[in-house]
């Protein structure tokens, strides 16, 4: 029996990852590495640091810790500068009537991203009422493909792991929420979110009916 129903945030919800592409795009400029959208995809779901490791990795650069700190810095004020432009009309088309639909049938929510932003987030978006609890960056101290985050979120909602969903846009999510022992509804490729026990094109598809056959 599904007793919670857990969201990850960008490119679940909403588009945020389009504005971390920018940001990350602009630092790797600044390095002399064109980021294309196929690279951007080895960044979705994982933490900030990670990612800017991932793209010193792709361009062959190595700093310290120190110069990593303060590009990863000036990436999230970028990014943050980007965010101000959000607004309620750009949640996905769905999503926010299969959240309603979800707690009227008495399924506790809850939203776990790696961002931490999130929470600047869904008050841009006027969304932080709708969530039973809400885990972000700034609450774990190990990222996707680690079930850490989904694991607290659980915890925070009083539900076990084996009575919880997950929806996740990245491959990193997916294996993270089967690790929490979680069922997952991946939203994009089937292709690439192959490990999910469902896959939908995007979130707002999802039916309530389709809850307990997962």
């Amino acid at each position: 029996m599904i007793k919670a129903c857990i969201f990850d945030l960008d490119g679940v919800i909403v588009d945020t990852a389009h504005y971390h592409f920018l940001a990350w795009s602009r630092l790797a400029k600044e390095i002399g590495f064109e980021l294309t959208e196929a690279d951007n995809e080895r960044l979705k779901g994982v933490s900030r640091m990670r990612s800017l490791d991932i793209i010193l990795e792709m361009a062959g650069i190595s700093l310290s810790e120190h110069d990593k700190e303060n590009m990863a810095n000036k990436k999230n004020a970028w990014f943050v500068d980007y965010l101000k432009r959000m607004a309620p009309e750009e949640i996905f088309p769905g999503v926010l009537p299969l959240i309603q639909k979800l707690r009227e049938a008495g399924v506790k929510v809850g939203l776990a991203s790696s961002s931490k932003n999130a929470k600047t987030v869904i008050h841009l978006l006027h969304i932080q009422d709708e969530f039973d609890t809400i885990v972000d960056g700034t609450m774990i101290t190990n990222s996707k493909p680690d079930p850490e985050i989904f694991l607290l979120a659980a915890r925070q909602l009083g539900v076990d792991p084996s009575a919880c969903v997950v929806f996740e846009d990245a491959e990193a999510g997916v294996d993270a929420a089967i690790a929490a022992g979680m069922k997952c509804v991946g939203v994009g490729s089937a292709t690439q979110l192959k490990r999910a026990n469902k896959v939908v094109s995007k979130t707002g598809e999802f039916q309530l009916t389709q809850l307990q056959h997962l």
